[in-house]
């Protein structure tokens, strides 16, 4: 958040603590203070301070010059998700889903600009990046993540593409925001999204959003397969249909409030 946009009860150590526990990650399990200082954009000090902190509440160790995050830290992602009545309402349908089409079935929601997984029941690992729930991609390349934008109102939309700084995942990833937009519409007016290796080469997936009571689009469903073995006519044809069915069903398990 911008200096400026700051309310007067912005709490910048906490920001900074919480930033530097998002420093570690797959590729960054373990840093050293002066990586953790650059990852961060924080001073030395600053980053010291919170790691200290943060190792003496348990949430990250120490070796050596080295630092890396504690299983303590899973305490704060399961509070959430144990609040979540969404992925235990998914499961069996995501279970059906996949007996029925033979693919890996996921649902996510959306946080930020990012899809945040919380359930899924995989056939074969079909990416190189392995999925659980947790994992988190940039919506804008995948068809999960335009299912719920295509959910957002037009000033909610506007304000995303504004803010958006698009990275070519592979060739096939949409190219400008403009395009983007075009495909959301798309995304609006069929009532599901498909995308075409945007994000990993050899990757296909179709999405349906998930609503709840309200109409609100909340999370979204998909289906994932391999380029190599299914085509985009065969996704429109023998998957799409399915996946409305489990979205659909899905939308009416949820209680009134949408997620819980």
């Amino acid at each position: 958040m911008p200096e400026a946009e700051r309310p007067p009860h912005f709490v910048r150590s906490l920001e900074r603590g919480l930033a530097v526990l998002r420093a570690f990650d797959r590729g960054r399990s373990e840093l050293t203070l002066s990586e953790v200082a650059g990852v961060t954009g924080v001073t030395r000090a600053a980053a010291r301070r919170s790691l200290l902190t943060l190792a003496d509440l348990g949430y990250v160790r120490n070796e050596g010059r080295f630092f890396s995050l504690s299983p303590r830290v899973l305490e704060l992602g399961y509070a959430y998700l144990s609040s979540l009545t969404l992925p235990e309402i998914a499961e069996p349908y995501l279970e059906a889903l996949v007996a029925e089409v033979s693919e890996s079935s996921s649902v996510s929601v959306l946080d930020g600009g990012d899809i945040v997984y919380v359930a899924r029941v995989p056939v074969s690992r079909i990416m190189t990046v392995a999925i659980s729930v947790g994992t988190r991609f940039p919506a804008y390349a995948t068809s999960m993540g335009r299912a719920m934008l295509a959910g957002l109102s037009e000033a909610d939309l506007d304000g995303y593409l504004a803010g958006l700084v698009l990275e070519r995942l592979t060739p096939r990833t949409v190219a400008s925001p403009k395009a983007l937009r075009a495909e959301i519409q798309r995304v609006r007016a069929q009532g599901w999204a498909l995308v075409d290796q945007e994000l990993e080469e050899g990757l296909r997936a179709v999405a349906a959003p998930i609503r709840d009571r309200a109409g609100r689009t909340v999370a979204a469903v998909n289906v994932s397969a391999h380029a190599s073995r299914t085509t985009l006519e065969s996704m429109r044809r023998d998957l799409v249909p399915p996946l409305l069915a489990a979205a659909a069903r899905i939308s009416a398990d949820l209680p009134a409030s949408g997620r819980r």
